[in-house]
């Protein structure tokens, strides 16, 4: 019976004979939660046990059967992996009722999240580059699944248009995100510009991020407790203790098997986090699974060449009945409660003072293109002309500092 005129949903999920009971069981939770903030109602979900996935119908098609007998053709059948196109297509035939994996469902999910114009373009190209593939003949499987879940964004009727229209569409696509990208570095070179240094906070998605940026700046950001609350980088000033102020970015949330597609797509947005100059990794302490959110979440840093310091941040900690060690520089806060925020504060502000010098250079007349360079590259504190040239006073990265220490005052 479906709840609430919600459509029901059943998960399968396939075991191979590397994979533990507790990894499959907490793969199948996470893609609960997952059609649950789709809108969906979840009535039972399935594991099959294989040495491998059939090629044609990925779980066996004895067992597609057995869906068959249980699934009305109302309802949606969703794979915990990503499905071929001939895979899907066969499961929809035998099965009788739509069929959608796990990308599908997470690209649909940012569908109903994205907001901004750069958002949504970045949620439609990951949706056609994903579905391309799996337009054949006359859209068999496209029609089946309607215009519910799995086909929010682009809509029904795009979707169907034949393949060249649709690669017409993708590249009108990049051509915009490319503009965005442009925009978006022009904006990165102003704040540059001031020298400012960066921190972004990164993060399986969520695990508190936008509630701590919220916490540190003030700011009046969306907070809600749901997966992929944030899908637009935003921007604050956080001062510091020190009387130094930096950009505080709040990005996109990580998860596990997120889809290539995604990744490829969000590359204007997720370029915030590859330019900082520190990141904190946000972590949800309080997840049964946290250990295996952090390593998620550094798998992507790593595809997308993040390579950044990090710092730690064990937030949630208001809601473990034990204490959290870490070792420093890592921090364990609560950004809902406020719980050892100054102390994170200290270890950034800590952070930037050991990597950052305050001094003083002197450039004649004749090497004013050193100067530029470090207006360019450091924050300039003071700046004097003087008869013989120009004296500047300005914070520096050890780089710099090596770079310049010939025009030491």
């Amino acid at each position: 019976m479906q709840q609430e005129n919600k459509q029901n949903a059943y998960l399968v999920a396939l075991q191979q004979s590397f994979q533990r009971d507790w990894e499959v069981e907490e793969n199948l939770a996470e893609l609960r939660e997952l059609a649950q903030d789709a809108g969906l109602h979840v009535v039972d979900s399935f594991v099959q046990k294989r040495s491998y996935p059939d090629p044609g119908t990925f779980i066996g098609k004895g067992k597609a059967l057995e869906l068959h007998d249980i699934v009305d053709d109302d309802s949606l059948v969703i794979f915990d992996d990503e499905l071929s196109p001939a895979q899907q297509g066969n499961l929809s035939d035998i099965i009788d009722a739509p069929v959608i994996d796990r990308t599908q469902l997470i690209l649909d999910i940012f569908a109903q999240r994205a907001q901004s114009n750069e958002g949504k373009i970045q949620v439609e190209l990951a949706q056609l580059n994903y579905l391309l593939p799996r337009l054949m003949g006359k859209g068999k499987v496209l029609s089946r699944l309607g215009g519910g879940i799995g086909t929010r964004g682009p809509g029904e009727t795009k979707l169907e248009t034949d393949r060249r229209r649709i690669r017409k569409r993708i590249s009108d696509l990049r051509g915009e995100l490319d503009k965005i990208r442009q925009t978006r570095g022009l904006q990165r070179e102003g704040r540059k510009s001031t020298a400012t240094p960066v921190v972004a906070l990164v993060g399986y998605t969520n695990a508190g991020k936008s509630t701590l940026l919220r916490a540190l700046t003030g700011s009046d950001v969306f907070v809600a407790d749901q997966l992929f609350a944030t899908l637009d980088p935003t921007i604050r000033r956080w001062d510091l203790n020190s009387g130094r102020w930096v950009y505080l970015t709040d990005t996109v949330g990580f998860i596990r098997k997120l889809p290539h597609t995604l990744v490829a797509a969000f590359q204007a947005t997720l370029e915030e986090v590859v330019y900082a100059d520190l990141l904190l990794h946000v972590i949800d302490a309080s997840h049964p699974q946290s250990l295996e959110q952090q390593e998620a979440v550094e798998e992507v840093l790593k595809e997308i060449g993040a390579t950044a310091p990090i710092i730690s941040v064990y937030n949630k900690v208001d809601l473990v009945d034990h204490p959290i060690e870490v070792r420093e520089p890592d921090q364990a806060i609560s950004a809902r409660t406020g719980y050892q925020l100054e102390n994170l504060t200290q270890a950034v502000d800590a952070f930037f003072l050991e990597n950052y010098s305050l001094q003083e250079y002197f450039f004649p007349f004749e090497k004013l293109g050193q100067a530029s360079f470090l207006r360019n590259n450091a924050r300039i504190v003071a700046e004097e002309f003087v008869a013989e040239g120009v004296i500047i006073k300005a914070e520096v990265d050890a780089k710099i500092a090596s770079m310049l220490r010939a025009f030491q005052n």
